[in-house]
């Protein structure tokens, strides 16, 4: 399989493996080159904020495939441990930090995203992680066996996750949000209450309002952290979950176009007709939403590199799944699919036990859905994709029927 084109993907992370699997089960023949800076087998994310990191999930299950056999057996050129340095448009290749160069016909950013820093006295120092490696993982994990409480910034999907396995452990969580609810700019008000009362329920102490102006250090290990309003909260261990940014250094300075992520089309082609991007650092055209989304998930790193290989081999390709995510905390769990664009819901129906935590959450904009979140109820999510799709298409639904559990989803189109 030497013989032929070059590929190149920059970032072995979940996206970069599959695609190179998805080259080579599309019957491409030429050389695939997959650098990663980290000097792990390209791996998951989900088990590091919750299987793995709870200790439940063995760390050879994190690893999309089986190691350095996988990669021998699909003549992949692995090269691990090494970081790409620049991108050289004009010659086609790209630079490693050895100073080696290796040429490209065409050429997949998989780069992937980086956790967002907080800018306050303190936060560099020992005793702060973040979560978003598996070497971050596994100090984590360390973490929750030796610490005696712990702090928690930000009440996203990383921040919950991380306080419930903290909570498994035994430890005192104090989690901190500047909103007035977790999640409340993704899932809004009546969603994020019932993460609320969640981890109220287990016994997290839950700041919200809050802001921190200094992470309280001594002897470069964290002692708690300083509330604005002059609160100080002890911990000896912080972590920070405020959300990630895109990895677009290596695009920016090749002169590609960034716009809250490497900007592509349909097909993930960048602004340089040779070059793909996908996974967490693109910001793709999606064609039934009609916008340039950014989608940081699991679901979307599987998938969406796979439509970046088959783009890259001349197929024509659009791609087009809607947005999904899924998280587990404590006994819940809970499935996500949809987008709704900022300021657009203008009604949130509730379907089955929102107090027993058994029911599937609707967002609306003008009786259509845009999406659905399934909380601890399963085997639905084709349903609510359909569901949402269908609201992009304009067909409208009967709110009180969509909120009757004895209605099949199918059957709440209005008029039935």
């Amino acid at each position: 399989m030497s013989s032929g084109p070059t590929f190149v993907i920059v970032g072995a992370s979940l996206g970069g493996a599959k695609a190179a699997e998805a080259l080579r089960a599309e019957g491409f023949g030429g050389q695939i080159v997959l650098i990663g800076a980290e000097p792990h087998y390209p791996y998951e994310r989900p088990p590091l904020s919750k299987g793995y990191l709870q200790g439940a999930e063995e760390r050879d299950k994190i690893f999309v495939h089986s190691g350095e056999g996988w990669y021998a057996e699909h003549q992949i050129d692995l090269r691990l441990g090494t970081a790409v340095t620049a991108i050289d448009r004009d010659l086609r290749q790209v630079v490693l930090a050895s100073g080696e160069t290796i040429g490209y016909d065409k050429l997949l950013l998989t780069t992937g995203s980086v956790p967002v820093r907080l800018p306050v006295p303190g936060a560099d120092s020992g005793g702060v992680l973040h979560l978003r490696t598996v070497d971050d993982c596994e100090r984590l994990r360390g973490t929750l066996a030796s610490a005696s409480r712990i702090a928690v910034i930000g009440a996203g999907w990383i921040g919950l996750e991380v306080a419930a396995a903290a909570r498994s452990a035994g430890l005192p969580v104090t989690v901190i949000e500047s909103a007035e609810l977790p999640l409340q700019g993704v899932l809004g008000p009546e969603a994020g209450q019932v993460f609320l009362d969640l981890h109220r329920g287990h016994g997290v102490d839950f700041r919200s309002r809050s802001q921190v102006t200094e992470i309280l250090v001594r002897a470069d290990a964290a002692t708690g952290v300083r509330l604005a309003d002059g609160t100080e909260v002890s911990a000896d261990a912080v972590v920070i979950g405020i959300g990630v940014a895109p990895a677009t250094g290596l695009a920016e300075a090749a002169g590609l176009e960034v716009d809250g992520g490497v900007v592509t089309d349909a097909a993930l082609r960048t602004s340089d007709p040779v070059i793909y991007a996908a996974g967490d650092a693109a910001r793709a055209y999606h064609p039934l939403l009609g916008r340039h989304l950014r989608v940081e998930h699991w679901s979307n790193a599987l998938h969406q590199p796979a439509a970046a290989a088959r783009s890259m081999l001349g197929q024509a390709v659009a791609y087009d799944r809607l947005p999904y995510f899924f998280s587990d905390q404590y006994d819940l769990g809970m499935e996500y699919t949809g987008y709704v664009p900022p300021g657009t819901c203008d009604r949130v129906v509730f379907r089955g036990d929102v107090g027993k935590r058994e029911f599937i959450a609707f967002w609306l904009a003008g009786g259509r859905v845009l999406a659905g979140m399934n909380v601890n109820i399963w085997d639905v999510t084709d349903q609510i994709r359909e569901l949402a799709r269908a609201g992009l298409a304009g067909q409208t639904v009967d709110p009180d029927r969509l909120a009757n559990p004895d209605i099949p989803l199918p059957e709440t189109a209005a008029g039935w």
